[in-house]
């Protein structure tokens, strides 16, 4: 359930077996794949978020859509939250249509198909800027502390989501357009969800559950979906 987060709340009740990261003014760029396992044209973008996933200035994630189903292989991780998500992109950057492969980096800029060179000009221009909001998050056990500064109120309000993903798995497809392949897939978003709504005039503190040893995602985002304001992992 979204809750209006204003001041800070709760103790932190445990410390064994805590890990801490840290993400300071410059943040690590979330680039987010649309992908789906029933399309011909996705495996090359896939390949490339594979590459992406190992890198401490990037956060990929894929999100496998739902509406390529039909065709006859029903894509194991997809969601039809993810397609929505994508939607919702499309409606604030004034598109009529959504494609796979996708990619939006730092909650703004949309290529579509497998273009690396692109991609990693984007990149460098949005890890170069400084973010408004800092992060950090300690874990204990199937706690996670979420704490966030702004440097600056965020007038138009933000979105606190937590995001859980698989790091690596293979998948045999037996029909559609890639029956007969074994692909490889990276950073398999699992779940995707809103904890808070936050206006950046105090600090953010929030107790978080996370079960699972999944790598965990905390990423403040504009609404609309729009510019990304800070993210921070822990792996």
């Amino acid at each position: 359930m979204r809750r209006k987060i204003i001041t800070a709340l709760g103790l932190w009740l445990g410390v064994a077996g805590t890990s801490l990261a840290q993400s300071g003014t410059t943040n690590p760029v979330v680039v987010e794949l649309y992908t789906s396992q029933g399309c011909s044209s996705c495996p090359p973008a896939d390949s490339i978020l594979g590459k992406l996933a190992g890198r401490d200035d990037v956060i990929a994630l894929a999100l496998h859509v739902d509406y390529w189903d039909y065709i006859g292989w029903k894509d194991i991780f997809a969601d039809r939250a993810y397609s929505d998500r994508q939607r919702a992109y499309a409606r604030v950057a004034g598109a009529r249509t959504v494609y796979t492969p996708q990619m939006i980096v730092g909650g703004m800029d949309h290529l579509v198909g497998a273009r690396p060179a692109e991609l990693d000009g984007l990149i460098r221009r949005f890890g170069g800027k400084a973010q408004p909001v800092t992060l950090t998050l300690q874990r204990s056990g199937e706690k996670v502390r979420l704490r966030a500064r702004s440097t600056t109120p965020l007038k138009r309000g933000a979105v606190v989501q937590l995001v859980r993903y698989i790091p690596r798995q293979s998948v045999q497809i037996g029909r559609g357009e890639n029956a007969g392949r074994t692909l490889d897939y990276n950073n398999i978003v699992t779940d995707w969800k809103t904890v808070a709504e936050w206006d950046g005039t105090k600090e953010l503190s929030l107790d978080l559950v996370a079960r699972g040893d999944e790598p965990v995602v905390v990423i403040v985002q504009e609404p609309g979906p729009g510019p990304v304001l800070g993210a921070a992992r822990l792996r």
